[in-house]
């Protein structure tokens, strides 16, 4: 069974602490991450999409959403959320990082069958904190995206804090890993191997 709500993999963000585009790095047997991510999706979720800055850097075709021209020059998330629910026209939309490979259907099912439609997003959470690049964002957010564009304001902990939010929380660190240095890149190879 597949999932209706659109699923969106981020993968428009800078990579500085990393010291290259993530989104590019090879996993697995394919040539980059976010192959690797949107062919896994893909058999969870009927439509999904990447979201990114600029598609030409993929070798592989895909369902692309691009930033809109004016927020190029802003690597935060927020102008993948407008632009996701600006282009896609949904009530809802299933968000993942582009460099957490290892959040599985356990996971992406339980934050679904939680979601409910009086909450504006249903969010994971693991004994770290809160994982805002995971989880369930409903479109009575989309206003408050668009200020926070206006403002150059960014911080999805903020938005969630003030918005009716959901928070489920996970036991399982591992399947949260997400490859921000060099170091969690490798650790992911070999938990890939293991």
């Amino acid at each position: 069974m597949q999932y209706d709500i659109p699923c969106i993999i981020f993968a428009g963000g800078k990579s500085s602490r990393m010291g290259e585009d993530k989104a590019l790095l090879p996993f697995s047997t394919f040539s980059t991450l976010t192959e690797y991510q949107y062919l896994r999706l893909s058999k969870i979720f009927k439509n999904v999409y990447i979201s990114t800055k600029d598609e030409k850097k993929f070798n592989f075709s895909a369902n692309y959403i691009l930033d809109e021209p004016h927020t190029k020059t802003s690597y935060a998330p927020t102008a993948g959320f407008i632009a996701a629910f600006h282009q896609l026209n949904t009530e809802k939309i299933f968000v993942i990082s582009v460099d957490s490979p290892f959040i599985g259907e356990e996971e992406i099912d339980a934050l679904i069958q939680a979601d409910k439609d009086i909450y504006d997003a249903t969010i994971a959470t693991t004994d770290r904190g809160i994982e805002p690049m995971c989880g369930i964002y409903h479109s009575s957010l989309f206003k408050t995206f668009l200020e926070m564009q206006n403002n150059d304001s960014h911080k999805l902990g903020f938005l969630l804090k003030n918005a009716k939010t959901n928070y489920i929380h996970f036991k399982d660190e591992k399947a949260f890993l997400n490859m921000n240095h060099p170091h969690e890149y490798q650790e992911a190879l070999l938990l890939l191997k293991s």
